[in-house]
């Protein structure tokens, strides 16, 4: 049971993540009901990649990340494009953990210690490349007992927030912000990354690891839509994209601090997981030494910072809606292989028809195809 929790825990808990404080400002712009309709089509696609990625890591000997299960199954090309894509993927949600986690210690210490915010950006970068250096078995007891601190400081929020909820800030819509969600949601709800960091935690018991994925991105969704609907609701037209920074200016500094410490522990416990996933993207996929992967792994998306790459909603739409698309398309192409030149017998199966996966596939690719358009 305790190995389940933790799997749990990680897998949702790398789930929560930055996506969340930019969910309330696309529902401001696209409106709720839109939000809503691609929290519905997202999840259900999702939910079917990552059931397939599990059963993929359950059907292989060994250990390994996306890149590494596409080298296996999809030959030295397809792990190339993975390792690119994969890693970019990874390095944009780091570096989105790292201006948003930041933003936020920044917010919480600056009135009492002073200084910029680059001190604080380097303070939450720091801390979290330390811990990465340790392993998973610090990160995963952290991502349990975080995740316990997290709701309760998101109840705090919810009962001192409620009344002032005005619910005709759920009724706009703008259609030229329509498909402005679909990225931020699909880089909120993904959660392939983690996978078989749930797998490894979960060790003989690999029949449980169906659960972790279906329970697992279910509280994300509840979390999210009670997220959306106490910002939403309360901050209206003046929902920042960090979500808090408006809602201080409605709730005032004092209630507004548990949010701070909130964002910081959301952030902050997403960010050492996805940066141990890279560790082990370099370490057991690339076979580079464990040093040389986490200082890539970690250090990236910092430098990114410094030469100015700030833009938090660009960032995580383009990760969404591009990379992760990628990978999606990447992990049915794998599945289907897999089926075929399985090396063990999975402890569970979805079985889906070759019509679905393509049907999914080609879905994705229109999706890559949109936000690369969209950019230009």
């Amino acid at each position: 049971m305790k190995q389940y929790l933790y799997a749990l825990a990680v897998f949702s808990g790398t789930i929560i993540g930055v996506g969340l404080f930019g969910l309330p400002y696309v529902a401001s712009k696209a409106g709720f009901v839109t939000v809503l309709f691609y929290f519905i089509f997202v999840t259900i696609i999702l939910l079917i990649t990552q059931l397939a990625l599990g059963e993929v890591c359950l059907r292989t000997k060994e250990s390994h990340r996306l890149p590494g299960y596409a080298g296996i199954y999809l030959g030295k090309k397809w792990k190339k494009i993975s390792v690119v894509s994969n890693s970019i993927g990874l390095f944009g949600a780091n570096l989105a953990y790292i201006i948003v986690g930041g933003g936020f210690l920044y917010n919480l210490l600056n009135p009492m210690f002073g200084g910029p915010e680059i001190a604080y950006i380097l303070i939450f970068f720091f801390s979290g490349a330390l811990i990465t250096y340790l392993g998973s078995k610090t990160i995963a007891k952290s991502e349990f007992f975080s995740l316990l601190l997290f709701f309760s400081v998101l109840i705090f929020l919810l009962i001192k927030g409620f009344n002032q909820v005005d619910y005709s800030n759920f009724l706009t819509f703008d259609y030229h912000y329509f498909f402005m969600p679909y990225g931020v949601i699909l880089f909120s709800l993904a959660g392939m990354s983690v996978i078989p960091e749930a797998r490894e935690i979960l060790k003989e018991k690999g029949k449980m690891l169906k659960s972790v994925i279906g329970v697992g991105i279910f509280i994300p969704i509840i979390t999210y839509l009670t997220f959306i609907f106490l910002v939403l609701g309360i901050s209206g037209g003046q929902t920042t994209e960090d979500a808090l920074t408006g809602l201080k200016l409605v709730l005032g500094n004092n209630v507004i601090i548990p949010g701070f410490i909130f964002g910081i522990i959301t952030t902050f416990t997403s960010y050492l997981t996805i940066s141990l996933t890279l560790k082990k993207v370099f370490w057991y996929d690339l076979k580079f030494s464990h040093f040389n992967s986490w200082a890539i792994a970690t250090f990236i998306p910092i430098v990114l910072y410094i030469v100015g790459i700030k833009d938090f909603i660009k960032i995580v739409s383009f990760t969404g809606a591009v990379t992760l698309g990628i990978d999606v398309i990447t992990t049915f192409l794998i599945y289907l292989k897999a089926k075929k030149n399985s090396q063990r017998i999975p402890e569970y199966k979805i079985n889906l028809p070759k019509i679905i996966v393509y049907s999914l596939i080609i879905l994705f690719l229109i999706g890559v195809a949109g936000e690369l358009i969209s950019i230009y």
